[in-house]
């Protein structure tokens, strides 16, 4: 690509798809790429550099991983159908997302426990996240302190304020869910998404095998151990964090995969307390699968919902988040503003979900597998590589920007649902 291209005119992001020039000169230079960022060698890669027990979590679904296997499928028996001759110098990359401009219909999805992909954990995530301007969520089981990850997201290059969401996994104790949540809105986060799918881990027989979870082993507490109200429950129970890391992080994990369903009601009232403390900032809903969930969501004044089924790590045998969507976007596409997640590992991935009726997507395992490789380094280079593979999408199948895209179902050739069950030979 000619560095000259007029593009850089039309738009206010940078020239992604220039990302592919470099990488191409590079040997010019004595240097090569990072790393491949085909999914299945960022997979290989991250197996390589993490512990049995790193691996076995990141990559581990539900069960026999039919639902993470659907996900999948349901990407594929969708196809794109390019444009010819149209003018995509003019095009532009960027997107808005509860009023906030960012350069991609793209984000890094909530993920907890970084700590065991890197010693840094969620915060090389954050700034990234923030360098490239596009929205970050923090997960309640994030694995550094809600202030620390808030000052990471804040863009040092830019000098910006990054875009970063709350993921909020709702504890029993209020007491304590309002704290998180204050915590949140003083560091800066923009909106709240409450996952609804996750009161309890789904069964995951590697993770099970191995007694695989980090929190029991003293290890990725850190944003709950530095709350204050949880500071309280700790000497309420006579636990010394120091001392006692295993039982501490027990403690905290047990009030945020507790077990214990909650009720719409519950969702309302976490809504309202967020609205409270934060003066009316967006509070959205992850985990709708059923289109009357997102009826009610919409009927309760949600303000948004993220069609997912946790890549598959829940309910295994589960509808594919893909098909979902298709179902949830005619039945309240225009009431509700829409996001999904499960499945994605490319920039056309993304597109299919955004024609499909999505106005927002986020990205997950490839993030982790970049942090697994190479730290800070390989979370950017991966979704540098992303904003690329986005940017030349753009170029390549005709489309000028996103606004073309979402709900553009001409854009898309669909098969019939035909998922055979196939055995699981990757967990891509």
């Amino acid at each position: 690509m000619d560095p000259n291209n007029p593009n850089r005119e039309f738009r206010s992001t940078p020239q992604y798809a220039l990302y592919q020039r470099e990488n191409f000169w590079k040997s010019n230079d004595g240097e090569v790429s990072p790393f491949n960022t085909s999914p299945g060698e960022l997979e290989r890669l991250a197996q390589k550099n993490l512990t049995q027990n790193g691996w076995l979590y990141a990559s581990s679904n539900a069960g026999q991983s039919y639902t993470h296997t659907t996900n999948r499928q349901a990407f594929y028996r969708h196809r794109i159908i390019p444009r010819m001759l149209v003018d995509t110098n003019a095009r532009e990359t960027s997107h808005t997302i509860f009023g906030h401009a960012v350069s991609a219909p793209i984000g890094f999805a909530p993920i907890g426990i970084n700590q065991i992909y890197n010693e840094d954990g969620e915060l090389p995530v954050a700034r990234v996240a923030g360098e490239l301007n596009l929205p970050y969520c923090l997960s309640t089981a994030g694995s550094q302190p809600i202030e620390d990850v808030g000052r990471a997201n804040d863009s040092l290059t830019s000098g910006g304020k990054g875009v970063r969401f709350f993921q909020l996994y709702m504890p029993h104790d209020d007491a304590l869910t309002t704290s998180l949540l204050k915590r949140a809105v003083d560091s800066g986060f923009t909106a709240c998404i409450l996952t609804l799918d996750t009161w309890q881990l789904g069964w995951r027989h590697d993770d099970v095998a191995t007694s695989n979870y980090a929190f029991y082993h003293g290890k990725g507490a850190d944003l709950g151990l530095s709350d204050p109200v949880f500071q309280r429950r700790l000497r309420e129970h006579e636990i010394d964090p120091v001392k006692q890391p295993n039982e501490a992080g027990a403690l905290w994990i047990d009030n945020v995969w507790h077990g214990r369903a909650h009720t719409w009601e519950k969702a309302v009232w976490a809504m309202k307390l967020w609205k409270e403390l934060s003066g009316g900032k967006p509070f959205a809903l992850k985990g709708v699968q059923h289109v009357d969930d997102a009826r009610r969501a919409v009927d309760l004044g949600f303000d948004g919902i993220v069609v997912s089924n946790h890549a598959g790590r829940q309910v295994d045998g589960a509808v594919a988040s893909l098909d979902a969507l298709e179902k949830i976007v005619g039945a309240v596409g225009d009431k509700i503003y829409i996001m999904y997640d499960s499945g994605v590992r490319s920039a056309s991935d993304v597109f299919k979900a955004l024609a499909l009726g999505a106005q927002f997507v986020f990205v997950g395992r490839l993030w982790v597998w970049g942090l697994s490789i190479m730290g800070e380094a390989g979370v950017r280079h991966v979704m540098k590589s992303l904003l690329a593979d986005w940017d030349i999408l753009l170029n390549v199948g005709g489309f000028k920007n996103v606004k073309e895209i979402i709900g553009n179902r001409g854009a898309l050739e669909s098969g019939p649902k035909d998922y055979p069950l196939q055995p699981r030979t990757s967990k891509l």
